[in-house]
């Protein structure tokens, strides 16, 4: 984990524009570098790093003697790195994971390159000898890239949109900053004056297909039947692998456990593999939550249950409404559930990094979206529907749940790992039946559920534990977080903003006084920037004015299931 960030083309002097960088330095508190590239005095990288693999050569851009022409920056962990050395008789001059990426760019190219990619990844690839530049980023945006290209050739890219948003240049009107689209690359020409040209963009990879560096993983080939015996054995031999090849790392291993299904197994998981792998240390978990919360108790259950160090958080309604502010300027979104989630999962990551030597941090992120988790799904109108829902709710992944674990985590210096957005875990599960990932008997996510049955994995009450949004389960059964900030934010907004919102702010009109108080904040932050969210998430199906499940008809509160 960690930033990058690449300027092409500046007209601007980089003493001066290279201020923008610092505005990343959170992703990478070990160390940071700025580098001109020869031949281009307009050009240049810059690098915040947090050390996780090869402490001696991991700084960035990377360099090799072999290709002395070419450049990376690049953000993210290659798990299949040591594999595809040794499938294609690669020389590497480091430990460096990112280090295969050169060597296979210069023998198969770019496209073919990312393909092969086992990971979660965003790059700026610079070749010199053939005057091109590459930018990619992985399937589910896990890590996140950002670009300004302007009318006349100045490209700009960062981690996050803040190292972008106050470049020089020299037009008229302000550029775009925008994400770069997940499962792509985009290939540019470089000029002599360092502007570049775009000339192809291209999808390497789309959530439903099998990777193809599933060619030489190490679990194999998967029976194609569709008997539930050998589908649920092939779900838990892929989660598995998943877990087990994001134990990569030379910093400590810990894991984000809220209680849920989807953090119990990634915990229980971890800690069963650490085990078989010898670790050194105990796999520490962290909750959050009030005294008395569902997500509180469940965790400590989960914990006890296999044997982690277990650390709780408290927080208050007020440290949470005073934490708001930062948390927007860190995610770089208005939308609602996003942000009402990020505020536990932001405090939380901060007691990790002041309080624990644990770095990398796994989480749970991506079974609902996956496995048809959040209640809405018992809406679907046929499996059909409810799997074209779950692919879109993958595909746009990048604004909403994964914007929000990767900022949250980076912003104070930590690397979250993701198994449940596993490339061939995904591609399979996908490849299922639409029926048999449907919600059954009145349980979503059954197949998931039905997989760990009996294992004694976790305990069996938590293997069907009714979903309950992150953002819900923090505070007590009697009054959720969603409750407080509603009547914390009663009181800040009034009746007559909201009757002007939708001229205040045409684009995505705030429908509630909550949704009203963070687009504020956000404009006073990123003034005329609320293009960056195309539209509020929302549960489909059920007419919903709020995207908290609590507010949905179907919602069972938990003592009463």
């Amino acid at each position: 984990m960690c930033g990058i960030w690449g300027l092409f083309g500046s007209d601007e002097c980089l003493s001066v524009q290279c201020t923008s960088a610092m505005k990343i330095a959170h992703r990478g508190p070990d160390a940071f570098r700025f580098e001109n590239v020869d031949g281009f005095t307009n050009c240049c990288f810059g690098f915040h790093r947090l050390a996780i693999v090869d402490q001696l050569y991991g700084m960035q851009p990377l360099r090799i003697k072999k290709f002395p022409f070419l450049w990376l920056c690049y953000n993210g962990e290659i798990y299949n790195h040591s594999t595809l050395r040794e499938q294609f008789g690669f020389e590497h001059q480091t430990n460096v994971d990112g280090e295969v990426m050169l060597h296979l760019y210069s023998r198969f190219g770019v496209q073919k390159m990312a393909s092969l990619l086992d990971g979660v990844f965003a790059f700026i690839l610079l070749d010199t000898a053939n005057r091109k530049v590459f930018i990619g980023r992985d399937t589910y945006g896990v890590r996140p890239l950002f670009k300004l290209l302007t009318d006349d050739g100045f490209l700009a890219l960062c981690s996050e949109a803040k190292g972008l948003t106050e470049l020089s240049h020299t037009m008229t009107s302000p550029a775009c900053v925008e994400p770069f689209l997940p499962g792509h690359f985009e290939q540019f020409e470089l000029k002599a004056n360092g502007k570049v040209q775009s000339v192809q963009m291209e999808a390497f990879h789309c959530c439903t297909q099998e990777p193809a560096h599933a060619l030489y993983d190490s679990v194999e080939r998967l029976t194609t039947s569709f008997d539930e015996e050998t589908v649920k054995a092939n779900i838990r031999a892929l989660f598995e692998n998943a877990v087990r090849k994001r134990l990569m790392s030379h910093r400590r291993i810990g894991c984000l456990l809220s209680g849920g299904l989807d953090s119990s197994l990634v915990a229980a998981t971890l800690v069963k593999l650490a085990k078989e792998d010898k670790l050194q240390y105990p796999v520490q978990t962290f909750s959050i939550g009030s005294d008395d919360s569902p997500d509180i108790l469940a965790a400590r259950k989960v914990a006890a249950h296999i044997g982690s160090e277990h650390h709780e958080v408290n927080f208050s309604v007020e440290e949470g409404i005073q934490a708001v502010e930062e948390v927007i300027y860190h995610l770089e979104t208005y939308d609602i559930t996003t942000i009402r989630a990020s505020v536990g999962m932001y405090l939380l990551s901060k007691y990790i990094r002041q309080k624990t030597d644990s770095v990398v941090i796994f989480s749970g992120e991506g079974s609902d979206e996956l496995a048809q988790g959040y209640i809405y799904f018992h809406k679907a109108p046929s499996a059909r529907a409810g799997s074209e829902d779950s692919v879109r709710l993958l595909k746009e992944l990048y604004l909403f749940d994964v914007l929000r674990a990767d900022r949250t985590t980076a912003a104070h210096g930590l690397e979250l790992r993701v198994p449940f957005l596993d490339h061939r875990l995904t591609a399979y599960y996908l490849s299922l039946p639409e029926e048999m990932r449907a919600p059954r008997s009145g349980v979503e996510k059954h197949l998931l559920r039905d997989s760990f049955k009996g294992l004694d994995l976790i305990p069996e009450e938590i293997l069907w534990r009714r979903k309950e949004a992150f953002s819900d389960g923090l505070m007590s059964l009697k009054k959720s977080w969603y409750t407080c900030l509603q009547e914390h934010l009663e009181e800040v907004v009034n009746e007559e903003q909201m009757q002007k919102a939708a001229e205040t702010f045409p684009h995505n009109p705030p429908p509630s006084k909550e949704a009203y108080f963070y687009r504020q904040v956000f404009e006073k932050l990123y003034p005329g920037r609320a293009q960056w969210l195309s539209y509020f998430w929302m549960p489909r199906w059920t007419n919903a004015t709020d995207p908290s499940a609590r507010t949905l008809s179907i919602y069972t509160p938990e003592k009463d299931q």
